[in-house]
């Protein structure tokens, strides 16, 4: 008897517990949903994914077709964004070109995710490799991050993997460190001493009580890590060593465009606003993510 009042205690505790992460999950998406800038970042990202996810079925021309009748024409009903040097359509290349470039973003997020974690892991729970590990990241950390990403690219030799490789060594310093610091507080707190206590395997501890307490600067730490890899990622096609062309970028349809910016500004034009509206929707979303996870900014604007 005494065996089953103890394991109804337990499930009534769970069942506790579960509507205690719903609720808290039900007010972390209404802070998002009741933040302005949030709002209009998510509103605007999400509208540059949909045209990206649908390029194939929105765009009114291949992007890559040369018709030699329609060069340099501008903006017009025809061609929307005007033609470029091959009298290829500008908004056909701008649509196909954010799917590039938000693909690279994305596999720089993900891979920049799975190292920042990995080795912020190990430095922050494993001391005696913390020294070790955040040296190296000190090393990476010390040159200027896009001259790191254009050197390591330029090794590498351009096309979309090497860009992805280059940046992800680029961001992986900063993210790692982001989590280090997360784990190193995480791990001196109440309840991971007692699961260390009541004897708590070290892999469920890590996964199961430091790394789901630390996503949430991760996650503000990688909306930022997405938009600077877009960014980055135009420069690099700008200068010759992301993605080569014909295949459309961002920044490869901007370096084209170089040549005529005073005749035909609007073949940079475009593109630039392109990234510009990416990023900004990142960073907005960033912004909003930062001030409902961070509990200082949320309290400081409550008593504002």
């Amino acid at each position: 008897m005494v065996a089953d009042t103890e394991i109804a205690d337990v499930r009534a505790i769970k069942r506790e517990l579960a509507k205690a992460r719903r609720r808290g999950w039900a007010r972390f998406m209404r802070r998002l949903a009741a933040h302005g800038s949030f709002k209009i970042g998510f509103a605007l990202f999400l509208m540059i994914v949909m045209l990206a996810l649908c390029a194939n079925f929105v765009a009114p021309y291949d992007p890559n077709k040369s018709d030699y009748r329609s060069i340099l024409m501008p903006p017009s009903l025809d061609h929307w964004f005007g033609t470029d040097g091959f009298g290829r359509d500008i908004f056909s290349r701008v649509i196909h070109g954010t799917r590039v470039s938000l693909g690279i973003g994305l596999a720089v997020v993900v891979a920049t995710g799975v190292l920042g974690i990995f080795f912020g892991l190990l430095a922050g729970y494993v001391r005696w490799l913390d020294n070790l590990l955040m040296r190296i990241m000190d090393g990476l950390m010390a040159f200027p991050g896009v001259l790191l990403a254009i050197a390591l690219a330029a090794a590498l030799g351009p096309s979309a993997l090497n860009a992805v490789i280059a940046l992800t060594i680029t961001f992986t310093p900063r993210t790692a460190r982001v989590v280090r610091s997360s784990v190193l507080v995480v791990r001196e707190l109440p309840y991971v001493e007692a699961a260390l206590a009541v004897g708590a395997g070290h892999g469920r501890i890590i996964f199961r009580y430091i790394l789901a307490n630390s996503l949430s600067p991760l996650i503000v730490q990688l909306t930022f890590v997405f938009a600077v890899s877009i960014l980055a990622e135009a420069i690099l096609s700008f200068l010759g060593v992301g993605p080569p062309p014909p295949a459309p970028s961002l920044g490869n349809i901007i370096a084209e465009g170089r040549n005529y910016l005073q005749d035909a500004g609007w073949i940079a034009l475009f593109p630039g606003l392109a990234i510009a509206a990416a990023v900004l929707g990142l960073n907005l979303m960033g912004d909003g993510l930062r001030d409902v996870t961070d509990p200082r900014m949320r309290s400081e604007r409550e008593a504002g």
